[in-house]
C-alpha cells in the first residue's frame, strides 16, 4: 500500500494506493478518516462511498495482481469528490436492488449519497476512473 499527498499546486488531493485485497477497504475507511478530519468534515457519508467503490473496483474490475488507486479531495465550492482507479475498461453498472442480498448495491448506494457520479475511461483502454462528487457539508 502507498499513500501519497500532493503536492502545493493540487494540496486538496490524497491519494492511496492498494493491492486487490478486499481487507483494505478498511484501510480505506481509515485513511477517509484522516483526511476528512484534516478538514473538520463528518466522514460517515465518505467512509460509505469510498467503501463501495473500492470494493466494487476490487471486486468487479481488477485482475488479481493489479492496485487500485483512490484518491480524495475538495472542491473549489467545498464539495467532497471521490475517485477510484483500476486497469480494466469495463463500465460498472447499477444493478437492480435486492432487499435480501448482501451484495449488489454499491453504485445505488452511491447515486442516493452523491450529488453527481460518473466513469471516466483513460486512454488506450488502460483503465477506467470511477467518481463521486459529495456537496459541502
Amino acid at each position: 500500500m502507498r499513500r501519497r499527498i500532493m503536492g502545493e499546486a493540487a494540496r486538496h488531493e490524497h491519494e492511496l494506493v492498494v493491492k486487490n485485497d478486499l481487507k483494505v477497504v478498511a484501510e480505506v475507511r481509515r485513511f477517509v478518516r484522516l483526511v476528512t478530519g484534516q478538514w473538520d468534515m463528518d466522514d460517515f457519508v465518505p467512509c460509505l462511498v469510498a467503501s463501495e467503490l473500492v470494493t466494487n473496483a476490487l471486486r468487479y474490475a481488477s485482475a488479481s495482481d493489479d492496485d487500485v488507486t483512490f484518491r480524495i479531495g475538495r472542491t473549489d465550492d467545498g464539495a467532497l469528490w471521490l475517485e477510484v482507479q483500476d486497469a480494466t475498461y469495463d463500465l460498472p453498472r447499477m444493478q437492480a436492488t435486492d432487499t435480501i442480498s448482501e451484495a449488489g448495491r454499491g453504485l445505488f448506494i452511491v447515486d442516493q449519497f452523491a450529488r453527481c457520479w460518473g466513469i471516466r475511461p483513460l486512454s488506450n483502454n488502460a483503465g477506467k476512473v470511477v467518481f463521486a462528487v459529495l456537496g459541502p457539508s
